[in-house]
């Protein structure tokens, strides 16, 4: 698998879980009303989930690249499409309004874990983002697709535990910082931007 290959996915991980959206809001507000103790916890049941995407993914996925011209294509044009869905979804995106307030009673570790966990495995627009997200990042050469994907998912995985952790520990000040319209409107624009980039380089990549 090639290094620079590996560098652009995580690179792109980065920005994607800096950017706003429902898991890391989510992780945010209930940092800022039970503790980051409680955002930590519920971080790590997410990304527990991300395995099971990943292997699913990477198990079925990787067989169609090998085999099946056709389906390789549809993957890549139904990806780039979902993307570009994404792109659109964020373009029409609302400030949410993070109250910051007095904490509530943390809960026992496992029962935030498991919440986590369910919230992503239940998740289909999971499997359906590393659908359209993996196969851009694999390699024809070295390794098989599988192998590609399953590190892809924990780069994924180590990049995204980094960065919704910090936004645990930092909520309080996280939180009265999107309290800013302008944060709104700069980061919708990033994640436009970053999806459609995305969804043009996945319909343009060759096998």
């Amino acid at each position: 698998m090639e290094l620079s290959l590996l560098l652009q996915f995580a690179f792109a991980t980065l920005l994607l879980a800096a950017t706003p959206g429902p898991d890391n809001v989510y992780v945010l507000t209930e940092s800022v009303s039970r503790g980051w103790r409680q955002g930590v916890g519920i971080t790590t049941g997410l990304m527990s989930g991300v395995i099971i995407h990943t292997t699913l993914v990477a198990t079925g996925i990787s067989l169609l690249i090998i085999q099946n011209d056709i389906a390789f294509s549809l993957i890549k044009y139904l990806g780039s499409a979902y993307l570009l869905y994404l792109a659109y979804g964020a373009f029409k995106e609302k400030p949410l309004d993070v109250v910051v307030g007095k904490q509530a009673a943390t809960e026992p570790f496992f029962t935030i874990f498991k919440r986590g966990f369910v919230m992503n495995v239940l998740n289909p627009k999971v499997s359906i983002f590393f659908i359209a997200l993996l196969p851009q990042f694999v390699s024809n050469d070295g390794w098989s697709p599988m192998y590609q994907m399953m590190t892809l998912g924990v780069v994924f995985m180590l990049v995204s535990f980094i960065i919704f952790s910090g936004i645990a520990i930092i909520s309080g000040r996280a939180a009265r910082m999107i309290k800013h319209p302008s944060f709104w409107t700069t980061t919708k624009w990033i994640k436009v931007v970053l999806l459609s980039t995305l969804a043009i380089l996945l319909a343009l990549i060759e096998r």
